[in-house]
């Protein structure tokens, strides 16, 4: 792991920056495994959410395990850590073969995920000629989200028969339930995550049927994760944003305020007394453009304010953003402005922990003066 010491000498830390608590992260990851463990699956987290080898860690309690990752790139940090067994969680394109092809050939156990007889035989084509094995998933799109086949696609037995001989080899399907962001309830929850588990499960059996071989059976969302009541038939759960948790994932019912580990402190610049406006430091450049509360039933901005500890501040959320400023006021936009005054620290919230993250290149960690966990961004 790379040094765990602020990058820079001084005592002051200049606002925005990221803030990480250690004991809610703690908190969020057993209840996770806990939840779980009744049902024999591995946990593959999904690691595009923190990018960083300090935080990756502690989602294992020995051994690195397997992970998934959004980019190549966080395939060559973590594999370079000893992260062996690696997801690569977003369709294949034939313009990073060569990437994937540099990590197995230097002993990565890295699976692809396929959705389309193009690519797979442009797959096939290219591990013929580099002499490279790839492993491969199919994803089945359970929910009309966004990529993958219909579950029990004609497609899917066509892609399999591709990969029959060659240096392609199919292992399995995997799903991600992406509606489950817009469930109300946490019986629209259970319901999403039964859809995404049956999506995958008759997949795999009707690839059965036809005589493939079908190893790897994956399914991932945090909310469907933690609502689930039967996972018969899959081996493993891919989900990330459940060890920071965030804004949307309290509007869903999936966690409380005080679970969320990641905010960012800002410091208070300046008031608009006429408008109830106090002025920070952190505007959408610190926070992001993400308003994944806006469809919710309680809108929170672009986050919700608390003290320097980490506790909301009555209703006040940043109500507003500019690309430096960030505009905090009253949920009801009514009332006389807050009593915080020049130079006071806040935390912010954020709505999409993943998408705040990815503005910064590591965490403070709460609680402590001087250690910093660092991270990865980009492609």
């Amino acid at each position: 792991m790379q040094n765990s010491t602020l990058p820079d000498s001084t005592d002051i830390i200049e606002t925005p920056y990221l803030m990480l608590d250690v004991q809610r992260l703690d908190n969020n990851i057993k209840r996770m495994r806990a939840k779980l463990a009744p049902f024999n699956v591995t946990l593959r987290p999904h690691v595009k959410t923190n990018k960083s080898l300090e935080v990756t860690a502690r989602l294992f309690a020995g051994e690195p395990g397997p992970i998934t990752v959004s980019t190549l790139r966080e395939a060559d940090y973590f594999f370079a850590a000893g992260y062996m067994d690696i997801l690569y969680g977003v369709a294949i394109s034939p313009n990073k073969f060569d990437h994937a092809a540099r990590l197995i050939g230097a002993g990565c156990r890295l699976l692809c995920i396929l959705d389309n007889p193009d690519t797979a035989l442009a797959l096939a084509a290219y591990a013929e000629r580099a002499a490279i094995n790839f492993a491969v998933l199919l994803e089945i799109d359970c929910d009309g989200h966004r990529s993958g086949l219909p579950p029990r696609s004609p497609v899917l037995l066509d892609i399999a028969r591709l990969m029959q001989h060659g240096n392609v080899h199919f292992r399995g399907v995997m799903t991600h339930a992406g509606n489950a962001y817009f469930c109300r309830s946490a019986d629209a929850l259970e319901q999403c995550a039964r859809e995404e588990r049956d999506a995958v499960v008759n997949s795999a059996d009707m690839l059965r049927q036809a005589g493939f071989a079908v190893d790897i059976i994956s399914v991932g969302s945090t909310p469907t994760a933690l609502f689930a009541r039967d996972l018969t038939g899959v081996t493993e759960v891919r989900a990330g944003v459940f060890a920071f948790f965030d804004l949307v994932m309290a509007g869903l019912g999936v966690c409380r305020l005080e679970d969320i580990a990641l905010s960012v402190v800002t410091t208070v610049i300046g008031h608009q007394a006429d408008k109830g406006w106090t002025i920070v430091d952190a505007g959408w450049m610190a926070l992001s453009r993400d308003r994944g509360t806006a469809a919710q039933a309680i809108d929170q901005g672009y986050g919700v304010v608390c003290d320097i500890h980490g506790r909301p501040i009555a209703d006040l959320i940043l109500q507003g953003a500019n690309q430096e400023h960030g505009i905090i006021a009253s949920r009801s936009g009514t009332g006389a402005p807050p009593s915080l005054p020049i130079g006071a620290l806040l935390r912010i919230l954020p709505n999409h922990a993943c998408a705040t993250a990815a503005q910064y290149n590591g965490y403070y960690l709460a609680g402590t003066q001087r250690a910093y966990w660092p991270r990865i961004n980009g492609w």
